[in-house]
């Protein structure tokens, strides 16, 4: 392994936060001052209108990649696919899950998971400042979730996610919802590309664990109840659909990572 190499990329899908993303850049880099090991962060700004890129480029040790605005799955993918670290950890621009949490994800990392995702679930999570009502809707969301796509795994939707280098590279090739050929879009776009990433980590046979995590509700959320609700459930049954008529490349591992997976087992 290359000592250029970082240990750690910091993948931030952001659009239009501008009064968001200063202060978690601030938040990430007072942490990883604080590391022995070396760090990038990339900030995946997903054509914004406003600031945000300018302010992200101005940070010191910042990567930005400008995209065409096409919704946070595809920034999610393209920040993804350009890290270079050997642990690649996607966050929310509004930090909702403190940096800090990465401590209890990364052990899972270390003892050969492949995807370990932040879980506002399950005993030891905390929800802090949350409605009731946006708490029910998760809780139906991931009802559906789980009858039509994804049984056994309690919170999706969790912006805190980490996988493997190889595992990132492996799965954000493989989807298809929001991939290279992804459509332009109008205004916020809050997806459920996390379903079809976990269905595939799933598929191909990664290993994946669920961490409890600490969240806060935003009060400055992008989610439009309706909109975004009618959005991923459309997200969940395409993962459903296109399964079913076998769209997905490569459903089984390639050499490669056969070869990985058997060495964890």
């Amino acid at each position: 392994m290359s000592t250029d190499t970082p240990h750690l990329s910091i993948v931030i899908p952001a659009y239009n936060e501008e009064r968001r993303l200063p202060p978690t850049l601030a938040q990430i880099g007072a942490y990883l001052a604080r590391q022995p090991y070396r760090a990038e962060v990339l900030v995946a700004d997903d054509g914004s209108s406003d600031s945000t890129a300018q302010l992200a480029e101005n940070t010191p040790d910042v990567r930005v990649l400008r995209l065409d605005h096409r919704g946070k799955g595809f920034a999610v993918r393209a920040g993804a696919l350009a890290a270079r670290g050997d642990y690649v950890l996607l966050c929310d621009a509004d930090m909702a899950v403190p940096m800090e949490e990465w401590d209890k994800l990364a052990p899972y990392l270390s003892q050969g998971y492949d995807v370990v995702i932040g879980s506002r679930e399950g005993l030891g999570a905390r929800r802090q400042g949350e409605p009731w009502h946006r708490h029910v809707m998760g809780r139906v969301f991931n009802m559906i979730v789980q009858t039509v796509a994804l049984r056994g795994i309690q919170d999706t939707q969790c912006g805190f996610k980490a996988l493997s280098r190889e595992a990132a590279q492996s799965l954000f090739r493989r989807v298809r919802i929001y991939g290279e050929d992804a459509p332009p879009v109008q205004g916020a776009a809050v997806t459920a590309y996390d379903v079809e990433l976990l269905y595939l980590a799933r598929r191909v046979g990664y290993r994946i664990a669920e961490v409890p995590v600490t969240w806060n509700y935003g009060t400055e959320t992008k989610v439009d109840p309706l909109r975004d609700s009618l959005r991923n459930l459309r997200d969940v049954l395409r993962v459903r659909l296109n399964a079913l008529q076998g769209r997905y490349s490569q459903p089984h591992p390639t050499a490669d990572e056969r070869e990985t997976l058997n060495a964890k087992r």
